[in-house]
């Protein structure tokens, strides 16, 4: 059985043109074609490709927005007259009536007069930022809802600030590999809840002190159901319903496979609604988990400070490694130095043997012992004769 050809898509950067150039959001697009917000977002900046039914729709709207553009796409003619300054003719002029093409959906072309004119290709290219000033714009823009969503995986507010500003900190020091990210807001997103799960946060002082609960009744109770699941479990369900991100995008964030991500995210689903049956529905706790996290006043420090913060950090750890390195290199030197050049083997004490009897000296021979070394020496050295057979 053969697969038919997938339906070809334009490249991610045409995608967000052609939405652009529609006077689209992305929140309406994504409502078009029947996914989230987050999905439409990934889909135009090249981490997921969609497939299936959704890949053909997405194409066969995107086609639709291609085709209305190509329709007004004879509005930029009139810009060249400006360039080559032939204003007195009136020939120039009538090329946009010509018009009265009939877009594929049926709809008249709307009057030349009433359609805005088309903005220059070079206004929208931003001013080189430097680094600084481009981090802070992502702090800015992304920050706060962080705290926020972190806030649902720990129900600790200052435990949420913290992770974040951590993760903004490890941004900063790694910023060349952010910049140049994707998805820059899912490097740090990933960051803040590793920081934020870590098992080493209930050894701190802190973690004995639980801090006060939401003040809404359906907030505690929700907040509850969720810290009562596993870490994975919980931090897959806050992706899923509650950032918006699709199961491919859920499954690379949490370092896992689709299928287990699915098991994670349904076994979850059942555990809350097991607890509040009126979140039973995906829709409902999506809405939910988004009224929790917004109903708590979570304010996040400013860029600067997280920027100082960070570089002040990156310092005290380069002092301590240059501290430790001097000692380390000290203690070596001292060893080599003090350290003996060639192996004495330590001497035993001595102790007594007993059962074996005391040697004795040799002395002055007898008479007896004279003759008998005497007679020894006179006589044949040779030994008697050796006997041999003979024949007789």
């Amino acid at each position: 059985m053969t697969r038919s050809p997938a339906t070809p898509l334009p490249p991610p950067k045409a995608r967000r043109r052609l939405r652009e150039t529609a006077a689209l959001t992305q929140t309406q697009l994504a409502d078009r074609v029947g996914v989230t917000p987050g999905t439409v977002r990934a889909w135009e900046s090249g981490r997921t490709t969609p497939r299936g039914r959704k890949r053909e729709a997405y194409a066969k709207l995107l086609k639709t927005l291609a085709e209305e553009g190509a329709v007004r796409a004879p509005e930029p003619e009139p810009k060249l007259e400006p360039e080559s300054r032939p204003q007195p003719q009136p020939e120039a002029k009538p090329q946009p009536e010509p018009e009265p093409k009939v877009e594929p959906e049926g709809k008249p072309q709307p009057q030349p007069d009433s359609q805005p004119q088309p903005q220059p290709v070079a206004a929208p290219e931003p001013v080189a930022l430097t680094p600084a000033q481009a981090f802070d714009a992502l702090y800015a823009f992304s920050a706060p809802a962080l705290v926020r969503q972190t806030f649902l995986l720990t129900g600790r507010r200052e435990q949420a600030r913290e992770s974040v500003e951590r993760a903004f900190q490890a941004a900063w020091e790694h910023w060349p590999e952010v910049a140049r990210d994707r998805d820059p807001v899912g490097w740090v997103r990933a960051t803040a809840y590793e920081y934020a799960l870590s098992p080493w946060q209930r050894l701190r002082p802190r973690h004995r002190h639980p801090e006060p609960p939401p003040a809404d009744p359906g907030d505690r109770t929700l907040l509850n159901a969720l810290l009562r699941l596993p870490p994975r479990h919980r931090r897959t369900l806050v992706l899923y319903d509650g950032v918006g991100l699709d199961l491919p995008e859920t499954a690379a964030e949490t370092e896992a496979s689709t299928p287990a991500t699915a098991n994670r995210l349904l076994r979850a689903r059942e555990a809350v609604a097991g607890r509040l049956p009126a979140l039973a529905d995906p829709q409902v706790l999506h809405r939910r988990l988004a009224e929790l996290a917004s109903n708590e006043r979570l304010r996040a420090a400013e860029p600067p400070t997280v920027r100082r913060g960070g570089e002040r950090r990156a310092r005290l750890r380069t002092r301590a490694a240059i501290a430790f390195t001097v000692a380390l290199v000290a203690t070596t030197a001292l060893t080599v130095r003090t350290a003996p050049t060639h192996y004495e083997p330590p001497v035993s004490p001595g102790q007594a043997v007993r059962g074996v009897p005391q040697r004795v000296a040799p002395g002055a021979l007898s008479d007896e012992e004279l003759e008998l070394r005497q007679k020894l020496r006179d006589q044949m050295q040779d030994g008697p004769e050796r006997l041999s057979p003979r024949l007789e």
